[in-house]
């Protein structure tokens, strides 16, 4: 019996419906798999060797797609938050399969992108004439109702009315993600987001957010005091700050575009730090 055709070569050869369908170029995905292979190999590897493993090395049950595929399959799952039995259909392979794909594939992924919780670095080669800024905002995703009513409140938005759950991002003035936060319930206030992460950054590096912030050693805009206005001058400065935070507004709208980070997310709200993770990644890997 013939093997069956491996997804990823026949989508290679519609350039553009490869990026619509997985969120990647071709070369971006063959960049990205080249640096996954040896991190896949190395952590099965470990896992078919640990000590209290009864089987030998090799045993237990074969996957039934290529390597290249198992990778397509789980940025497709990014890119589409498609049903798993709509993926069972178009790789062929058992819906159960299809979910320990996506929860081998995901932690690697987190190995290769290393994007961290607490430290940001701007990285070097800017104009001396001008500061280095790190810009922080934090984006919600709506989750599914939990159960109990001390999880519905602590969950619930006010912001958003509904449950949700949030990450505070810091970005450069490129626009590149350099840190992520673990995931919060809707409910936590983005300053004590803030004040939890303790994202640490060189000295001399400028930190900016918006009047969520208020109350942090971040710079933020001018609020317009309760009764009043503000002046000619505030308000230009508030449109230069707005100016300069525009691109952590990109960035988040950029990593929605995989779906699995803006409709409502149905996984085990556990996973949700690794997979938001993984999609800053992915997006780092698509602009920068």
């Amino acid at each position: 019996m013939s093997t069956p055709a491996s997804k990823t070569a026949l989508l290679r050869r519609q350039p553009g419906t490869f990026r619509s369908v997985c969120g990647l170029s071709v070369e971006k995905f063959d960049d990205l798999l080249a640096r996954f292979q040896p991190l896949w190999e190395a952590t099965r590897k470990q896992r078919l060797t640990k000590r209290q493993r009864q089987r030998a090395f090799g045993g237990g049950r074969t996957h039934g797609l290529a390597l290249e595929d198992q990778l397509l399959l789980t940025l497709i799952y990014y890119r589409h938050y498609t049903p798993h039995r709509f993926l069972e259909f178009l790789f062929g392979l058992d819906h159960t399969n299809i979910g320990r794909t996506i929860r081998a594939v995901t932690p690697v992924l987190n190995r290769l992108f290393r994007v961290s919780e607490h430290r940001a670095d701007p990285g070097e080669g800017l104009d001396e004439e001008r500061l280095r800024a790190l810009f922080f905002d934090a984006t919600e995703q709506p989750i599914q109702r939990p159960s109990g009513n001390g999880e519905q409140k602590r969950f619930y938005s006010g912001k958003k009315k509904r449950h949700t759950i949030k990450h505070q991002l810091v970005v450069d003035r490129r626009g590149k993600v350099l840190s992520v936060s673990p995931a919060h319930p809707g409910k936590v206030h983005d300053k004590k987001v803030y004040d939890r992460s303790r994202v640490l950054s060189p000295p001399g590096t400028s930190r900016k957010g918006d009047l969520g912030y208020l109350g942090t050693s971040l710079l933020i805009p001018h609020k317009k005091p309760k009764g009043g206005s503000l002046t000619e001058e505030q308000k230009q400065e508030n449109r230069q700050h707005a100016s300069e935070r525009i691109g952590v507004e990109h960035a988040i709208g950029k990593m929605k575009v995989f779906k699995i980070v803006s409709e409502r997310f149905r996984n085990p709200l556990g996973s949700h730090t690794a997979i938001f993770k993984n999609v800053a990644g992915l997006y780092n890997l698509l602009y920068f």
